[in-house]
Parts: structure tokens; sequence; C-alpha cells
């Protein structure tokens, strides 16, 4: 089956419109994002009311920000997991530590705005838990899998095609790094090595992260090692 995959930027939030059968949308942008959202649709010829699902990677509020008003508009079902599904219902904004030394700077810098920003909340349609969701019913080949390390409740969504849509489980864009790689901001490292083998030996080959450009899952065997 043939799949189209679509980058739309919302804020720093790169999101991603995959479809196949249906129509999915991976991660819901920063928040006051809605008009991008409505713009980029346009721009890709694509009904918003296509989109069957939102997938949100994890909640923190760069990537769950316009997810109420993007749901309203589409009809779509949000799907997220339980670590973090009272993060969108509840409107809360936890921060990852940095697990470099820029990142530590980075999140402190980031703590500073955070009272300026505000998650409207909604209901989370599906609360993932730690194994397997499969995509087949929203008309894509592929699932939903549980890669903890970033946050506790990160998934990553790997197509049979190898594409691997993962969130900040890897990153490749300024401010945050120069290049292709693992996260400068993480609750824990060795989780994030764990999920990265654990989408090597499902058969990840081209890596989508949520900030910045796709890249091969050749860079990340190399940061492993």
């Amino acid at each position: 089956m043939r799949v189209s995959i679509h980058q739309i930027i919302l804020g720093a939030d790169h999101c991603y419109i995959i479809q196949g059968e249906s129509t999915i949308m991976i991660d819901g942008g920063a928040p006051k994002q809605v008009k991008g959202f409505i713009k980029a649709m346009g721009k890709l010829s694509i009904k918003p009311k296509d989109i069957r699902l939102i997938v949100l990677t994890h909640g923190h509020w760069d990537h769950i920000g316009s997810a109420k008003e993007i749901k309203e508009l589409t009809g779509a079902k949000i799907a997220l997991h339980k670590e973090e599904k009272d993060w969108l219902e509840k409107s809360l904004k936890p921060l990852p530590p940095g697990v470099t030394a820029w990142g530590k700077i980075f999140v402190k810098i980031m703590a500073m705005f955070m009272p300026l920003v505000h998650i409207p909340s909604t209901k989370v349609d599906i609360v993932l838990g730690d194994g397997d969701f499969s995509l087949t019913e929203y008309g894509i080949q592929g699932k939903i899998m549980h890669t903890p390390g970033h946050s506790m409740g990160s998934v990553s969504v790997l197509l049979e095609t190898g594409d691997a849509f993962v969130g900040d489980l890897a990153m490749n864009m300024l401010p945050l790094r120069l290049g292709p790689g693992l996260p400068i901001l993480a609750e824990d490292m060795q989780k994030v090595r764990e999920s990265w083998q654990l989408l090597l030996d499902a058969g990840a080959k081209t890596i989508y992260p949520a900030h910045g450009e796709p890249f091969s899952v050749d860079m990340i065997r190399e940061a492993l090692l």
C-alpha cells in the first residue's frame, strides 16, 4: 500500500500527516497553531475532516498545545499514553531534565517562559498502554509503540515501510542539536537507548523527529555505539 507523508510545522513542533487508506496526524503542535494547521491542510488539499486519529508522541506542551482545537476541527480521536493522559486533560506543563551541558541550560531557559504557556485541555479518547497499538483500523499499515526515555509516556509510530515517527526520542534542529542524534532532554537516557533498540529490532529505517528533518537510522546506530 502506498503511503504519503507530509510534514507541517506548528510552532517548534514538526507534525506529520500520514495518508494511506485513511489519514492520521502525528503530534498536535504548540499552542495557538490552529490557523497554521488550516493553512497547511489547504496547501496539501487535505480536508481536516479526513483525519481520523491524532497520535501524540508525548505530553509536552509543544506537542499537545493545539490538540484540542485540531480535534474539534477534524473530529479525530486523540491517542496518548496513560502515563501522560493527565498532561492534556489537566493542562499540565512538566519539563524534562537536561542530559547534556547545553540541555541543562536550555531547560532552564524554557522554564522561564512556562508561565506564559497555556494548554487548552481536552479528553484523551484512546489511552495507550505499554503494548503495541495497531493502526490498521485507521487505514494505516503500522503501529504505535511505547518508547519511553525522553518522557515515560513517549510513543513512536512505526510504519511497515520502516518510516518511524519518534517525537523527541531524537532531535535534529537548532537550538537543540547541530545535527541528528539522541535527545538533549530526557527523563531516562538508559530507557532512550532501550527504546531505540526496540525500534531498530522492529525494522525502523527512516527517522522523522518532531524537531528537525528526517534522517537515516544509521545515524542513531552510530550514536548508540
